[in-house]
């Protein structure tokens, strides 16, 4: 919330760019996180360092898988799950195999 406040704190009008300052804007921008910029008194695009980008595209992701698991959890039935001894039964799985598998998980 607090970078939002600071976006539409921070403008910048979009002559400055034609005046060769875009140099000092993206500099104030790495600073502040988020910079509107202005043309004719009206918020034309918002300029953003990568490392606000970044933070803000997994936040958007995080809300999105956390929209999933929700949906999934709402239709959870505890009498359904099945242990990973039957799985491991069912497809022929031993404890030696699976001990040799490497598994990344982000």
């Amino acid at each position: 919330m607090a970078n939002i406040i600071a976006a539409i704190q921070n403008t910048v009008p979009i002559s400055l760019f034609n005046r060769g300052q875009a140099g000092k804007i993206f500099e104030e921008v790495r600073h502040v996180s988020a910079t509107v910029v202005m043309k004719n008194n009206t918020a034309e695009c918002v300029l953003l360092s990568p490392e606000e980008y970044v933070r803000l595209i997994d936040e958007v992701n995080d809300a999105r898988l956390l929209t999933i698991a929700s949906e999934r959890m709402a239709g959870f039935n505890p009498d359904t799950l099945v242990s990973q001894d039957e799985v491991d039964r069912e497809f022929g799985f031993t404890a030696e195999e699976l001990n040799d598998i490497d598994v990344d998980i982000e």
